[in-house]
């Protein structure tokens, strides 16, 4: 099957289970064709399918509660009940059970297609690695930007939006065309803050690998500031369209906010299939290509490999066979698949971009 033909049959699977926003899924194919990181993002549908064929001795690895759609730009900053600002994973749209080397392979790659990225292979994978395995080691422990953790809240608070900027493009949002779904509605609602004030509907097109699915904002004042709320649709994790599995399909995003080590945010959870979180300038990514030098994206790299870690640990009873396996595993085995993957994300991507022209 190739990427064209993948492409369509995964989109007749997500709109048997979702609202497709054709205008979104449009511009997300167009976007699918500006580079082969965009694309990488856009198609976790893809990665899922291939990555069992061309690494099949790591398709066969452990398997745990894995984030999936892993790569650099799933990272980012929010606030836990403390007020702390908080760093690491922030979208588990297609969490599942899955190989555990899966995430580490796709964050390996996913930095050797970012554009501006000075950091080779071999120096990637072993910053990635040599963090996840300290990770596993400790037990884990959250990226809290407070008294610890110094260097990354100072590129962290570097990267916080402007808040007028960042409030000037929420209120630019078009309104949304159609009325909001009553379970969209009611999650939005639950989530603003109390005496609840009245609020303005809008859409929202953000990020790539949900790009079609439906997003809205609920924009309102409230005590001297504006506050936003976001409701985006969900459906089951990618992975299970791959394997072809069959029957009702579980949402396993709650279970990886509850279970893995992290400190959360408390304005992001779930409702029915609609996902629900807090906008805010201070909820912002970390990029790899904002970094003055590679000491740093290294550095970076290895903080993403431990926060990696964080996750997995979210399936305890996994970790005992995930450390046997990985100290069996040959030298040198994540850049060997890293190297693999990327190849055959960049063959897909020519060959999405050719036939798109």
């Amino acid at each position: 099957m190739n990427i064209q033909a993948a492409t369509k049959s995964y989109e007749e699977w997500l709109g048997e289970r979702t609202t497709l926003v054709q205008a979104d899924l449009d511009f997300k194919h167009q976007q699918m064709t500006t580079g082969a990181f965009p694309f990488l993002r856009a198609t976790f549908y893809r990665w899922a399918q291939r990555f069992p064929e061309i690494c099949p001795e790591l398709a066969d690895a452990p398997a745990l509660l894995a984030v999936g759609d892993l790569h650099v730009a799933n990272f980012g900053t929010w606030r836990d009940t403390e007020g702390r600002l908080i760093w690491g994973v922030n979208d588990f749209d297609e969490a599942h059970q899955m190989p555990y080397a899966l995430d580490l392979v796709r964050l390996a790659v996913s930095a050797l297609l970012s554009e501006g990225v000075a950091s080779k292979n071999g120096a990637a994978c072993a910053a990635i690695l040599d963090g996840y395995e300290a990770g596993l080691k400790a037990g884990g422990k959250p990226f809290v930007l407070a008294e610890d953790n110094l260097w990354l809240r100072g590129f962290a608070q570097k990267s916080l939006a402007d808040p007028g900027e960042f409030w000037k493009k929420m209120g630019a949002l078009p309104k949304a065309e159609k009325e909001v779904p009553l379970s969209a509605r009611e999650g939005i609602e639950h989530l603003l803050p109390r005496p609840q004030p009245p609020y303005r509907a809008r859409s929202r097109r953000s990020g790539l690998g949900s790009l079609g699915h439906q997003r809205f904002v609920g924009l309102a004042d409230w005590k001297g500031g504006q506050v936003a709320r976001e409701a985006k649709a969900l459906v089951p994790s990618a992975w299970l369209w791959a394997e072809k599995r069959q029957g009702p399909l579980e949402i396993l995003y709650q279970a990886l906010l509850t279970d893995a080590v992290r400190c959360r945010d408390p304005y992001v959870e779930l409702r029915g299939e609609w996902v629900l979180r807090r906008l805010a300038p201070d909820c912002v990514r970390i990029s790899l290509t904002s970094l003055p030098d590679a000491k740093d994206e290294l550095r970076l790299l290895r903080a993403m490999g431990w926060e990696t870690a964080n996750v997995h640990l979210g399936t305890p009873a996994a970790t005992k066979a995930v450390r046997h396996h990985l100290d069996h595993l040959p030298k040198n085995w994540l850049v060997r698949a890293a190297d693999a993957m990327e190849d055959a994300t960049e063959r897909d991507w020519k060959a999405w971009s050719k036939k798109t022209d």
